[in-house]
């Protein structure tokens, strides 16, 4: 039996070596793992959050289509994360690629892995910014309008390439 596809909402950013390139191997790791793209937003240079003393980011929003569950979904974004030469070594600190589920459908997952919808993604242009480019009529799953908070965000510079 074939699982249904769900439509999913990823975020991927990187900020070492090659960027652009990082970010579309990483696209091309995913659509290998069976997570088909549906959608992909404009390239955003941003400033890096929390731990700033490093590079700026390229950062993207993608839809995606995918069989995976939550937890599977994001396994496969760990193992294109390592496969990439990300390291773990400062929270928030410089990488290669990042892969985060934003999204998942309508659901709501809360476990010590996974997070969904991702906590800190009503915080954060670099997010929000890409996600309502390709997704303008997006609501969460508690009914607010993604559109609705892009003005808690308007402070944070995100340019577009």
């Amino acid at each position: 039996m074939r699982r249904v596809e769900e439509r999913v909402f990823l975020s991927l950013g990187s900020n070492l070596g090659d960027r652009e390139a990082n970010l579309l191997a990483a696209l091309r790791l995913l659509d290998a793992e069976g997570v088909r793209l549906v959608r992909q937003s404009s390239w955003y240079e941003t400033e890096p959050v929390g731990y700033t003393e490093q590079p700026p980011f390229l950062n993207l929003v993608v839809e995606v289509r995918t069989g995976l569950d939550p937890l599977g979904l994001l396994r496969c974004a760990q193992r294109v994360e390592a496969a990439l030469g990300r390291v773990r070594e400062v929270r928030w600190g410089p990488r290669t690629a990042d892969v985060d589920v934003l999204l998942y459908g309508q659901r709501v997952v809360r476990t010590p892995e996974l997070v969904v919808p991702h906590p800190r993604m009503r915080e954060r242009a670099f997010v929000l910014v890409p996600l309502c480019e390709i997704a303008p009529d997006l609501v969460l799953p508690d009914g607010t309008p993604v559109v609705a908070l892009l003005p808690a965000v308007a402070d944070q510079r995100v340019q577009r390439r």
